[in-house]
């Protein structure tokens, strides 16, 4: 078909077909190599039933574990079926109430969700990150490119909560955070969402932190408010005012599909509207640090003893119990 005459002249399907095609191609290729190990898998039992060849029972033992590992992750794919799953997502990232405390919980956030998507090898891309003057972040916003980001990292919306002793106590005192997640799917240019120039609000101003000298020495950070809906994106990405108004309106194009979705689909309004309080009882996970570490989901009930290893981006037994339970009868 790439092949065919005329296929390049229309760019933008050109590339909606590319992106169709390798998506299939992510499906058959894993599939072939299972198959592929199981013929292996096959050839090696006829061997050890003719001789008990140690080695070989080890190796057939790896294998098998190998297999089961590869049929799950397929497993876990099959469920992301969604309309919007195989989007890439922009992630938010807001400090609840508390200070300093939220503050830093919400700057751990960010990295726990950059770490994990350094582990798929997708990209993360930092569109709005406001730190606090004492320390961690007052919000966050960053991009995650990679097939099916908003797939693995749509049940991640809602507030989470930490449990520890805070470095910023004198006295070493247990302390609980609150911050909230929230995931937008990437929306397509081809989607079609209507924008009123006459409903914005467009504010510029100076780029704070990490950035250098030029990022600073003009106005070039752009917020841009929807008052109809009070929806609020801000990008200083870029050293160009336009460049950083372009990723804010893909950003406001993002949230408003989002919220249009929403419309729709009961389940994922209900969601939205619970994670309006961050604070405590509206959480969907908690992470304790003291006096013992656990990572506890309240939606699935599965509970992980390596909150450390959680932190650092080994999110998936998390994200996969979440997908299997939706899978569920019943909800």
């Amino acid at each position: 078909m790439m092949a065919a005459p005329g296929f390049w002249d229309d760019q933008e399907q050109a590339r909606g077909v590319i992106d169709d095609a390798n998506r299939i191609k992510g499906w058959v290729g894993p599939w072939n190599r299972l198959a592929a190990s199981v013929d292996e898998l096959d050839a090696m039992v006829e061997l050890l039933e003719i001789e008990e060849d140690p080695d070989l029972l080890a190796e057939f033992s790896g294998g098998l574990e190998g297999l089961r590992s590869g049929v799950e992750s397929i497993e876990v794919r099959t469920m992301l079926q969604g309309e919007d799953d195989h989007r890439e997502a922009i992630v938010n990232i807001h400090p609840g109430a508390g200070g300093l405390e939220s503050q830093d919980w919400a700057e751990m956030l960010v990295r726990m969700y950059t770490r994990w998507a350094e582990r798929r090898g997708y990209t993360v891309n930092m569109l709005d990150l406001q730190p606090a003057e004492e320390g961690g972040i007052k919000n966050a916003s960053f991009e995650i490119i990679g097939d099916s980001a908003y797939g693995y990292l749509k049940g991640e919306s809602g507030v989470h909560r930490l449990v520890r002793i805070s470095p910023f106590d004198a006295q070493s005192r247990r302390h609980t955070s609150f911050a909230s997640a929230v995931i937008y799917p990437v929306v397509d240019d081809d989607i079609e969402i209507e924008i009123d120039e006459g409903d914005l609000r467009i504010d510029t101003y100076r780029a704070s932190g990490a950035g250098g000298q030029h990022v600073n020495k003009t106005d070039s950070a752009v917020r841009i408010t929807h008052r109809p809906t009070g929806i609020v994106v801000a990008c200083q990405q870029e050293r160009s005012q336009h460049k950083n108004r372009s990723t804010a309106m893909k950003m406001l194009k993002a949230a408003m599909y989002k919220k249009e979705v929403e419309a729709r689909e009961a389940a994922k309004k209900e969601l939205q509207d619970g994670m309006s309080d961050i604070a405590f009882g509206s959480q969907i996970r908690s992470y304790v640090f003291q006096p013992y570490t656990m990572v506890n989901d309240h939606r699935t009930e599965l509970k992980v003893t390596d909150v450390h290893a959680v932190m650092d981006g080994d999110l998936d037994p998390l994200i996969e119990a979440y997908l299997k339970k939706l899978g569920e009868p019943g909800e």
